[in-house]
C-alpha cells in the first residue's frame, strides 16, 4: 500500500502487480492504446498493446482507490541495467491528484529494488504529452538521446534517470 502525497483528495493509493485479466484494466489500457494512436502517427506511436504488456519481460502495476482503478504503468526490462517506463495512465476523474506521481514513484522504487541503474522512457513531443513531460521532469528525468531501438524522431521525446551513479 502507498500512502497518498499530504494534502492530496485521495487519501490512500494501493499499487499492485496486475496480471491483466480484469475487465477495468483492459478498458484502460485499451482507451490508452486508443489515445496513443489517435494523437501520433503510427510510426511515432510506441503505446504496447495488450499482447506487448503480456511479455514476460514487463511487469504492470495498477492503481486502486478503494474498488476504483486509479491509473496504471509498467517497467519493461531492456537489459539488466537499464529498464523502461510503459503505459504510464492515469484514470478518467483521478486526473491531477497525484495518482502519475505515486506510479512513478512506485517504478523507481521498482526499478532501483531489482538493480537496475538507469531509467527511461518514451513520450510525445505534442502539446498533448506536456503534463507527462512535466512529471518526469519535476521527478528528477533528464532529456536523452533515442535508447535502444528508437530512432530520431520529432514526435518524440526521451528521458532518463540514473538509478546508481556509474
Amino acid at each position: 500500500m502507498t500512502d497518498y502525497l499530504p494534502g492530496s483528495t485521495v487519501e490512500q493509493l494501493r499499487i499492485d502487480v496486475d496480471d491483466l485479466t480484469g475487465a477495468r484494466i483492459i478498458a484502460l489500457l485499451t482507451q490508452h492504446h486508443a489515445d496513443m494512436a489517435a494523437t501520433s502517427p503510427a510510426e511515432s506511436m510506441h503505446a504496447l498493446d495488450l499482447t506487448a504488456l503480456r511479455d514476460p519481460a514487463v511487469t504492470v502495476w495498477s492503481a486502486w482507490l478503494g474498488a476504483d482503478l486509479a491509473g496504471c504503468a509498467a517497467l519493461k526490462e531492456l537489459d539488466t541495467r537499464h529498464a523502461e517506463i510503459k503505459s504510464m495512465r492515469t484514470a478518467d476523474g483521478f486526473t491531477g491528484r497525484g495518482v502519475a506521481a505515486a506510479l512513478l514513484g512506485h517504478l523507481v522504487t521498482a526499478a532501483r529494488d531489482r538493480g537496475y541503474r538507469r531509467l527511461s522512457l518514451e513520450t510525445g513531443a505534442e502539446d498533448y504529452f506536456a503534463p507527462a513531460r512535466r512529471l518526469y521532469l519535476r521527478h528528477g528525468f533528464t532529456e536523452c538521446p533515442p535508447f535502444g531501438a528508437y530512432v530520431p524522431d520529432p514526435l518524440s521525446q526521451f528521458f532518463t534517470l540514473a538509478l546508481d551513479p556509474e
